[in-house]
């Protein structure tokens, strides 16, 4: 609920993780906790171990009704007819440009239920989108996000930790799969997906369960190293991974073909909003793309730091930070298509002064299955 003096909102957990001496931030209107203790002991905690995060702020967003699938399939441009009860799935709503409204996951809940998973700083404009775009449609929208708070276990030993909790084995669960479960008694939902590259899991459940979730894991993980963690260290540990990050790698300016996430787009389904752009820039190229890139000179590339290539300018960095566990300072930009190729050096100015990267295979880091 909004604070009366200052309007920012605070997630459920707010209290507990103050009290375990969170720096906090004002983060898309949420006082969100940045860090606990240095972001490379969180960030190396989760890929060697696990961390636990409060993600509360996300937004849920419901889309139910008789034609809630073929609603989906038209504002989404993955296969949504292909989940099953209990799946996951990631997707975006598109825009007629065939453009990011939102990067989401999608929770088949039903045969005609649907639970979306936006981000935070979406979730109003999210929800007035599909609202408009159904106005026609025989389905419900509805944003639910003040029915959950969440949390994301993530690391090697998440589910070792959620297993000591859960009143339900959760060890089979596969990869972007989910149940419908409970933690001490408390309805949740216990989804096999993640933001950090590690498996892990992501815990939906009432707000007013939250405080006792949080405490019961950070008890049942104390043996395994669990720690809590901050936004900083979710945000290096979704860049090594390559994961998108609205508002900086993907936006209303950008279509899935150049982000280099091709995997959600399904053509053979038919028509869908920006359907007709995808298909020709399939078939033309882009004349843009998404490229990973390591610094080889001294120098760590910012969000909105130019890059060169040939010592013309072609773009600027999205995503940069130094990557804790790879010990190296890697980002995210966009470049000519024909310079998208790995070993292909580039320059990114630094204070004016141009640093040399080159161009990787990514993802930075793939963890081992």
């Amino acid at each position: 609920m909004p604070t009366e003096a200052s309007g920012v909102r605070k997630t459920p957990l707010n209290d507990v993780i103050r009290r375990s001496g969170a720096r906090c931030v004002d983060f898309a209107g949420w006082d969100m906790p940045v860090q606990f203790q240095s972001v490379i002991e969180e960030h190396l905690a989760v890929r060697s171990r696990a961390g636990l995060f409060d993600v509360s702020h996300m937004g849920e967003i419901e889309v139910a009704g008789e034609d809630a699938l073929a609603f989906l399939e038209h504002v989404t441009p993955n296969h949504v007819s292909r989940l099953e009860e209990g799946q996951v799935q990631y997707s975006a709503i598109l825009t007629p440009r065939a453009t990011f409204v939102d990067d989401i996951l999608v929770y088949r809940r039903g045969r005609d239920r649907f639970l979306l998973c936006v981000n935070a700083s979406n979730t109003e404009k999210d929800f007035r989108y599909l609202q408009e775009s159904a106005s026609t449609r025989r389905v419900r929208v509805e944003n639910i996000s003040s029915s959950y708070a969440q949390l994301a276990l993530q690391g090697p030993r998440a589910a070792a930790i959620l297993g000591r909790v859960a009143d339900q084995s959760v060890a089979g669960v596969p990869w972007y799969h989910f149940i419908e479960g409970s933690l001490g008694g408390a309805p949740a939902i216990l989804s096999r997906t993640g933001y950090t590259g590690e498996d892990g899991f992501e815990i939906y459940l009432a707000p007013k369960d939250a405080e006792k979730a949080w405490v019961s894991l950070m008890e049942a993980g104390k043996e395994d190293g669990l720690v809590p963690c901050g936004l900083a260290a979710r945000d290096t540990l979704r860049l090594e991974a390559r994961l998108m990050l609205y508002g900086n790698d993907i936006d209303d300016t950008v279509t899935p073909l150049e982000a280099g996430i091709a995997f959600i787009v399904k053509m053979e389904k038919g028509k869908f909003l920006g359907s007709e752009i995808l298909r020709e820039q399939k078939e033309r190229g882009v004349t843009r793309r998404l490229a990973g890139f390591e610094m080889t000179g001294r120098g760590i590339a910012r969000h909105g730091h130019p890059l060169r290539v040939g010592g013309r300018e072609v773009g600027k960095v999205t995503s940069g930070s130094y990557a804790p566990f790879l010990k190296k300072n890697i980002a995210l930009g966009y470049v000519p298509a024909g310079a998208a190729r790995v070993g292909q050096e580039i320059e990114v100015v630094i204070r004016d002064n141009a640093v040399p990267g080159r161009i990787v295979q990514t993802p930075f880091y793939k963890r081992q299955a």
